[in-house]
């Protein structure tokens, strides 16, 4: 297979750091969701369930579109974030990273989720017992067990990141060097007479990264099942 081209690169180096930014940017806020969703009741609860996954049933161009009224530099957020910290988040990679974070955010929820409602509340309780605070148990007992099920989530979200297009191409276009990622990248090679060989290779890499890490995500899946078959 021929050599990629110094385009190919740029899109494959940035759709792994949008998505590496995305994943750990949002992960914090996943494993706090996450925790509310599996370990408390309140008012609200159904309805933030439904925002959290709302971008998962949402065609894509729908949630980059709201990004951009939102985000964008006459969006009340964009706004807000050029003039206090001069971050521009429209038709710049920063902005790809939250169009991935955000398409993926359901998914890693979901996953740390599962996890932590697998892990044993005796085991939390006894700890509780012993005088640790809720912190403290979060921190030393429930996060360890459910640690292979954040890293199945942490992963997941990555794979779906690295492969997010609709939203991104509309809050933030498809801009060679800066926004164009590895799958906007494979879509303007299929508009581009005789690219063939361009979308093989961009087609193969992406399927490559892909299974990858969806097989990463089912070992740490595995881990979580075989935790709470022993619990």
């Amino acid at each position: 297979m021929p050599y990629l081209s110094a385009d190919e690169t740029t899109a494959i180096l940035l759709s792994l750091k949008i998505a590496l930014i995305a994943t750990l940017a949002s992960l914090p806020v996943a494993i706090a969701i996450a925790w509310l969703l599996a370990r408390r009741q309140f008012p609200g609860k159904a309805l933030l369930n439904v925002l959290v996954h709302l971008p998962l049933v949402m065609p894509p161009v729908v949630t980059g579109y709201l990004l951009l009224i939102g985000f964008g530099r006459r969006g009340p957020f964009g706004e807000a974030l050029e003039a206090c910290c001069g971050v521009v988040l429209s038709f710049r990679w920063t902005g790809a990273a939250l169009a991935a974070a955000v398409m993926s955010f359901p998914l890693t929820v979901r996953a740390i989720r599962l996890s932590l409602e697998a892990v044993d509340r005796k085991l939390e309780d006894a700890a509780a017992t012993l005088g640790a605070a809720p912190i403290f148990v979060f921190l030393t007992v429930t996060l360890p067990l459910a640690l292979p099920g954040v890293l199945a989530g942490a992963v997941i979200g990555f794979a779906k990141a690295l492969g997010e297009f609709g939203a991104t191409i509309t809050f933030v276009s498809n801009i060679p060097g800066e926004t164009q990622t590895i799958a906007s990248a494979i879509y303007s090679s299929t508009q581009t007479p005789g690219a063939d060989a361009t979308t093989l290779r961009l087609t193969l890499i992406a399927i490559v990264i892909a299974a990858g890490a969806l097989a990463l995500s089912e070992y740490f899946a595995r881990k979580v099942a075989g935790g709470a078959g022993r619990a």
